[in-house]
């Protein structure tokens, strides 16, 4: 148990970085107990520490996802059959990009190599939401209980989701250039272990790029709420005496465009104010899994009925996650 714990707080939590960031400031004239002193060791603090587990995670996931290129998770997809076929496509939806806007081409590959619907949108909903990034990144700050629940019950919405269109037989409501796709089998090249790894490190430094400004923005955010905003307005909005904050925060993080890296700083600070977790969680899932842009582009592969389908199926979901871990006693 205590080696747990020193994994969780030390490795992942990094709290040695943090004691470590603030001796620094003290050092320098700061009061981190202050607005100004605060803001900025949360800021250099998550920054950090959100940097190093990016690269370590999608170094070791781009390694993984290495052995599954679209056409061979194609052909996986392929012996699979109803909900079993569903539940693997979830699952692989873990290794895959971090982010629903690199999720929908690969969505719109594999429906126009004529995979079933209910599989190709399992996957859609879990990749941005259930990713392994979000495991360990939810685990460096909520525990591992939490984060445990959080992908299972992730993995649920995309295999209930993806059941749900399965059933309803709405491939008509699929564009028709996709469902008129010639299917193209390709090779699969065996790599050897430097050439993963050198794919690993390209995919590490390609998403550090495009991953960093929103890591930023996130955290900038984050140090904002935690040390400028008073508890109470968070209280009255996303605490327990709003009934509705769980819908509030679902409908307030569609809009928004980010993924699992620049929404946990504002979760957690949002957590440290007095918002519920189920609320952040529903938060967290609502900017990840139905961001504005990825609607956009998934609109141009499907119909707007399918659509709006998919966008009902994801939000009953999350706010249902929501209202459960705010039930549940498992923070």
């Amino acid at each position: 148990m205590e080696g747990w714990q020193f994994l969780q707080d030390q490795i992942l939590g990094m709290k040695w970085l943090n004691a470590m960031i603030g001796n620094v400031l003290c050092a320098l004239g700061l009061d981190t107990n202050g607005r100004i002193g605060g803001s900025i060791q949360f800021f250099l603090y998550d920054v950090i520490k959100i940097t190093l587990l990016l690269c370590i995670l999608i170094f070791i996931i781009s390694y993984i996802q290495s052995y599954f290129p679209p056409e061979r998770s194609r052909r996986i997809l392929g012996r699979f059959h109803g909900i079993g076929a569903n539940i693997i496509a979830a699952l692989l939806g873990t290794v895959t990009p971090f982010c629903s806007c690199s999720s929908i081409p690969l969505f719109i590959g594999f429906t126009s190599a004529g995979l079933p619907l209910g599989v190709t949108f399992s996957f859609l909903i879990s990749s941005p939401m259930v990713d392994l990034g979000s495991l360990v990144l939810l685990m460096s700050i909520f525990g591992a209980r939490v984060a445990v629940i959080y992908v299972v019950l992730g993995l649920v919405i995309a295999v209930i989701g993806g059941t749900i269109i399965e059933k309803l037989h709405m491939e008509q409501e699929v564009e028709g250039f996709i469902r008129s796709a010639e299917r193209v089998d390709l090779e699969i090249p065996e790599q050897t272990c430097r050439e993963r790894a050198a794919y690993a490190g390209g995919q590490m430094l390609s998403t550090f790029c495009k991953v960093f400004p929103y890591i930023l923005v996130g955290v900038g955010l984050g140090a904002i709420i935690h040390n400028w905003i008073p508890e109470s307005w968070v209280e009255t909005v996303l605490g327990g005496d709003n009934p509705f904050g769980v819908v509030l925060a679902t409908v307030v993080g569609i809009p928004m465009y980010a993924d699992i890296f620049g929404t946990i700083p504002v979760a957690e600070a949002l957590l440290a104010k007095g918002a519920l977790l189920g609320t952040v969680l529903a938060f967290m899932m609502a900017v990840t899994t139905l961001s504005l842009p990825s609607l956009v582009m998934l609109r141009k592969a499907v119909k707007p009925r399918l659509l709006a389908l998919f966008v009902a199926i994801c939000a009953i979901g999350i706010i249902t996650v929501g209202y459960l871990f705010n039930v549940l006693p498992i923070f």
